[in-house]
């Protein structure tokens, strides 16, 4: 289950992260230096802290929480354990869809992370 949420992210996020409407909104500066680059090279177009920050978020939440998973799953069983890890992306998912703001990006993928490490374990 954590596989299959934690792939279906990569796909959507890896799409996402260089559409002109979402750089536009939420990463401005960025759109504004990939337009202005008239070169071929793909090579860091997307040079930015914040835009690097909001894609490995999701990976580092995810790195913590299963390392957080095997305690709680112990105590309250898998059952319980993968609930809690499908609790945590739906919310990260509602946050990230509602957005208005890096930070509310930021927090939502945190959460993804949090409920892809609870559902890989």
């Amino acid at each position: 289950m954590g596989g299959l949420i934690f792939g279906y992210d990569i796909g959507i996020s890896g799409g996402v992260t260089s559409m002109t409407p979402f750089l536009k909104k939420f990463f401005p500066w960025v759109h504004e230096r990939v337009a202005l680059d008239k070169s071929t090279n793909q090579y860091c177009k997307f040079d930015s802290e914040a835009l690097t920050l909001f894609t490995s978020s999701l990976y580092l939440a995810a790195l913590a929480a299963s390392l957080v998973a095997s305690t709680v799953t112990r105590k309250f069983g898998r059952k319980l354990s993968m609930l809690f890890g499908g609790l945590l992306f739906c919310s990260g998912s509602l946050i990230n869809g509602a957005a208005e703001a890096v930070w509310m990006l930021i927090l939502g993928r945190m959460l993804l992370g949090f409920g892809i490490g609870f559902a890989n374990q």
